[in-house]
């Protein structure tokens, strides 16, 4: 961006863009949280999208998906994506097509505001406190993904700020293989040019993300290393393929 162009963009931000986003933020939890108790989790979790969508419209950033066809609305899935940015989740809760939960700290269950509001939708929250507690919140993760509801989960466990993968955690692997759910592999590319951390270190920007074919985790019982692997290729292949 040229320095002018910059500055302007700036101003715009300062003034607009972060009020936005303030406002929308409240507005929407509130929303999400008074839908999904007077119709369904559901239909809260729309007022997610809707959140998602004004952020990226005000940014602005400009979405593009390929791959819908790799996607059955009646199947659930462990979904999995490379982890640029904070902006990551506006991409794939605005854009990506398919209604899916998030995988939260349990910590986060009684956080202001956005605690309450995630339990309503329906979001998981994860207890890895001892064996006991981490199979029952398997168990309620289980009783939640049917009938094409998934769930998102970043396997690096961490924000690459880049166009390159880090070292893959297991969680979210172990957690298909326990679920019994096909992996689907979404690749985001180009959020750490919208948004690279700090305060509010946010600029236009365009963002693909690419939906590859699931993978089948019952072919890997047992293997957890070969799962990793292959769904790792799955994800960086994009990646390679726009570069």
């Amino acid at each position: 961006m040229k320095p002018i162009g910059n500055f302007i963009y700036q101003l715009y931000k300062w003034i607009i863009f972060i009020p936005v986003f303030a406002v929308a933020s409240i507005i929407f939890s509130i929303g999400a949280a008074l839908l999904a108790i007077l119709i369904s989790p559901k239909a809260g979790s729309l007022s997610g999208v809707m959140w998602a969508k004004t952020v990226a419209l005000f940014t602005p950033m400009q979405v593009k998906v390929y791959g819908r066809e790799h996607i059955d609305k009646k199947q659930s899935y462990v979904i999995i994506a490379n982890h640029q940015s904070a902006f990551d989740i506006f991409a794939l809760y605005g854009f990506l097509g398919i209604d899916f939960r998030w995988i939260m700290k349990k910590e986060l269950r009684h956080a202001f505001g956005i605690g309450p509001a995630s339990a309503l939708v329906g979001h998981i929250f994860i207890d890895r406190s001892s064996p006991k507690a981490a199979y029952e919140s398997i168990k309620e993760a289980k009783e939640k993904l049917v009938k094409g509801t998934s769930v998102v989960i970043f396997p690096e466990g961490t924000r690459t700020e880049s166009n390159t993968l880090k070292r893959f955690k297991t969680g979210a692997f172990k957690m298909a293989e326990e679920l019994e759910l096909p992996i689907l592999p979404v690749t985001i590319k180009d959020t750490y040019k919208v948004y690279s951390g700090g305060k509010f270190n946010v600029r236009p920007g365009r963002v693909n993300i690419t939906i590859s074919p699931s993978i089948d985790t019952s072919k890997y019982k047992g293997d957890v290393r070969a799962l990793m692997e292959v769904s790792k290729e799955a994800l960086i292949q994009p990646i390679k393929e726009y570069n």
